[in-house]
């Protein structure tokens, strides 16, 4: 006669309630684009992430995004000042910005 093995009680973990992830304070600092940023996202102090999510919404209504490679940038002039060279990926994106805000 075999007997069946008991599985592991999941209700340990049921009962601890569910933390809410709380922002890291650095990425909510408000910062000051500097003048070739400022151009794109407007002057006032930003936070990190919404600077990105400015630029974001810049991207896709100039249309800048690769049509072949959608993770490529194509600068346009305001970007060109920004980002320093014509195409970007979207992944150095973040990094290239942090020289721009204080």
């Amino acid at each position: 006669m075999a007997t069946a093995k008991k599985a592991p009680a999941a209700d340990a973990k049921a009962a601890a309630p569910a933390k809410k992830r709380t922002p890291n304070a650095a990425f909510m600092k408000a910062l000051t684009p500097s003048p070739a940023l400022a151009a794109v996202v407007g002057s006032t102090p930003l936070p990190r992430t919404e600077i990105i999510s400015k630029l974001w919404v810049y991207i896709k209504a100039n249309n800048l995004q690769d049509a072949s490679n959608k993770r490529m940038i194509n600068a346009d002039a305001k970007l060109k000042e920004v980002f320093g060279k014509p195409q970007v990926s979207m992944f150095e994106m973040a990094g290239l910005i942090g020289k721009h805000v204080k």
